[in-house]
């Protein structure tokens, strides 16, 4: 596990945490990276609801945003008091943002266009890559550079996975063709297909994952979760 230091610099792309500086107590924790810089890829989803399993299956997890948008933040607002917990940034006056006391899984969304020094900054700090790339020509265009960007990077000397997973992928369309395609002459593992469906917004608008609904209503999404849980696990 990679030794986290929320002190670092691309911490000011969100404007709560310009006040942020080297953090002296460096924490060892399991930690999720989930970047495209292409834009409405499926990153907030993809990171809320994977939060959402480990709050369900008992960690002790930090969802984190460095997304001027501040999405995932937001819907943590409106999460039940009686669903899992899912901690944020402690944020304290004098104090640099962190991950609360005892975290044990970091999971963090991110901006559309993140790249160069913030990418590389942010790599320094994780386990794992997670890449959601949807079935569209602008989005393959985007992330193939994006992929190639993050094998180039040095930071890969660590021992840094990546996972490509597909999000709202429909078989039935061209567009889906077009994405296997090109995934059948990527190198780096595709962990997932996720399918076109309205039960991530619905359970999203009322501050839950598919984690939290009864299994009958998600179980073919639930089905679909299962090789990339079995990466993230590993």
């Amino acid at each position: 596990m990679r030794t986290w230091n929320t002190g670092a610099a691309w911490l000011r792309a969100a404007p709560a945490y310009r006040r942020a500086a080297a953090h002296a107590n460096l924490r060892r924790m399991k930690s999720f990276l989930v970047a495209n810089p292409k834009g409405g890829v499926g990153k907030s989803t993809l990171a809320t609801n994977l939060a959402g399993y480990f709050a369900k299956s008992g960690r002790r997890v930090m969802l984190g945003d460095i997304d001027r948008q501040q999405s995932s933040r937001e819907w943590l607002r409106i999460r039940p008091l009686a669903a899992p917990k899912i901690d944020t940034w402690d944020l304290d006056t004098d104090k640099p943002a962190r991950p609360p006391k005892g975290t044990t899984h970091v999971v963090l969304d991110t901006p559309a266009g993140l790249h160069g020094k913030r990418l590389h900054q942010v790599l320094g700090m994780v386990d794992r890559v997670i890449v959601p790339l949807q079935p569209s020509l602008f989005d393959i265009l985007a992330t193939r550079d994006f992929l190639a960007a993050l094998r180039g990077a040095k930071e890969m000397r660590n021992g840094i996975e990546i996972g490509i997973i597909g999000m709202r992928v429909d078989p039935r369309t061209r567009a889906a063709g077009e994405l296997h395609r090109f995934l059948d002459h990527e190198t780096l593992p595709v962990i997932g297909y996720l399918r076109d469906t309205q039960i991530y917004v619905q359970a999203a608008a009322h501050g839950l994952t598919l984690f939290d609904l009864p299994p009958s209503r998600a179980e073919k999404d639930l089905e679909q979760w299962q090789s990339l849980l079995a990466w993230i696990e590993r």
